[in-house]
């Protein structure tokens, strides 16, 4: 069938602000008595906010209530978003707005399916809103990667099928909830954690309408 819609995960997609995310678990992490490495953020990628909270205390071997747990929450997200109120428009990632702009041209459709309740932000900061044709963020899905939801929703709003969409993801639970959703998906990143992937890429500047027929 062929492709009519591609779909993006944001963070390390688009834009990294995995690194603004990670200075933000840090804080809170050093806040609550613990140090917090970059490799102890590997697992919080394309992790809800509240389940990548779990495992943060699962880290430092803490224990909080519900009410804290939001607190904490609540904290962490705004660092995050003054991190990201800085962020240059020259953040995007490379290839990514030439790709979407050849895409567009194409009569390809596009979609976002992130778990970032900020990704209108994001996008708006990026000044890339206006590419897309449905914005499925963390707003308006219940469940967190690997389940397809976000996806799901994503081709839903384009009026397409999942076998009529791929998706660009660069982490693992992503990968995963695209292939559950019945979607083919390209791993943009590490080709071994993105084993699954149907395609794998370093970024999107190796990208084009026709290497999409790959999957027609």
């Amino acid at each position: 069938m062929k492709i009519k819609a591609c779909l993006f995960d944001l963070d390390g997609v688009l834009v990294d602000t995995a690194k603004y995310h990670y200075l933000a678990w840090k804080r809170l992490a050093n806040d609550l008595g613990f140090d917090f490495t970059e490799q102890d953020n590997e697992r919080l990628k394309g992790v809800s906010r509240m389940r990548s909270l779990d495992i943060l205390l699962e880290i430092g071997g803490k224990s909080l209530t519900d009410a804290e747990k939001l607190d904490v929450a609540t904290k962490k997200n705004v660092w995050y978003v003054d991190f990201i109120e800085k962020m240059p428009k020259d953040e995007i990632l490379p290839g990514a707005k030439e790709f979407l702009e050849e895409l567009r041209q194409a009569g390809v459709k596009i979609a976002l399916g992130s778990a970032s309740k900020n990704a209108m932000r994001i996008l708006e900061r990026l000044e890339i809103t206006g590419y897309f044709d449905a914005i499925i963020d963390g707003t308006k899905v219940e469940k967190a990667k690997p389940d397809p939801e976000v996806f799901l929703k994503g081709a839903e709003s384009l009026g397409l099928s999942a076998e009529e969409c791929v998706v660009f993801e660069d982490a693992e639970a992503g990968v995963e909830a695209a292939i559950a959703g019945g979607m083919k998906v390209v791993g943009v990143g590490d080709p071994e954690i993105l084993s699954k992937a149907d395609m794998n890429i370093n970024s999107l500047a190796e990208m084009s309408v026709k290497r999409l027929e790959y999957f027609n």
